[in-house]
C-alpha cells in the first residue's frame, strides 16, 4: 500500500453522528482516503440528529458502500487499511462484531480489521453498560479492539459541543496514528 493513509469508517445508530461526519471532514483535510458505510439505524439518527442528509454525509467520504453490500472491497482481509472506526458506535454493533455473527457490511468490515490484526476503534456510545456490555468490552479488548467511548475531556475547558466533538475526533486520529491539531494535550496542574 502507499504511504497514503486508507481507512474504513462505520456509522451506526447509536446517538451522535457527529463524531462520524466530524472524522469524515477532518481525514479529507489530512488526504486520508476515507471508505464509509453507514447502518440503516445509522441513516435514521442522521437524520434525526444533524441537519445533514445521507447523501450529505456520504458525499464526504471516498467511497462509501451500502449496509447490505457484502461483497464490498472493505468486506475483504486482502483490501489492506490502516484501521477502522465505528463512531457512534452501537451496543448492537458491538455485540455484532464481539461474537463474529455479523449481519451488516458496518460490522463484517469491523471483523474483518480484527481477524487481519488491523487498529479497530469503537466509539460506544450507549450507556449505561449492564454487566453483558461491559463483558463484550473486555472480550473485544482481549482480541485487538480499542474501547473509545466518547468520554469528554474538561480539562480543555470545552466552550461548545463542536469542542467536544474535536477533541474527541482528535484523539481518534491520534490513536490511528494521524497527526491533528484537534485533540488538546494535557500539559501538567495548572501553576506547575
Amino acid at each position: 500500500m502507499p504511504d497514503a493513509k486508507r481507512i474504513v469508517i462505520g456509522i451506526s445508530g447509536a446517538s451522535g453522528p457527529h463524531y462520524g461526519v466530524r472524522l469524515l471532514e477532518v481525514c479529507r483535510s489530512l488526504a486520508v482516503e476515507t471508505h464509509l458505510v453507514i447502518s440503516k439505524a445509522g441513516e435514521i439518527t442522521i437524520t434525526q440528529e444533524t441537519d445533514l442528509s445521507v447523501s450529505d454525509v456520504k458525499k464526504l467520504a471516498d467511497f462509501s458502500y451500502k449496509p447490505a453490500d457484502i461483497g464490498a472491497t472493505i468486506a475483504s482481509g486482502s483490501f489492506r487499511t490502516d484501521g477502522m472506526v465505528v463512531v457512534p458506535c452501537s451496543v448492537h454493533s458491538m455485540a455484532e462484531i464481539n461474537t463474529g455473527v455479523t449481519s451488516t457490511l458496518l460490522t463484517r468490515a469491523a471483523d474483518v480489521t480484527l481477524k487481519e490484526g488491523r487498529k479497530l476503534i469503537l466509539s460506544v456510545r450507549e450507556t449505561p453498560f449492564h454487566l453483558g456490555h461491559l463483558r463484550s468490552m473486555t472480550q473485544l479488548a482481549e482480541i485487538g479492539a480499542i474501547i473509545a467511548p466518547p468520554v469528554p475531556a474538561f480539562y480543555t475547558n470545552p466552550s461548545s459541543i463542536d469542542d467536544i466533538v474535536n477533541q474527541h475526533v482528535g484523539h481518534i486520529l491520534n490513536l490511528l496514528g494521524l497527526e491533528n491539531d484537534l485533540a488538546k494535550q494535557w500539559n501538567g496542574l495548572k501553576g506547575s
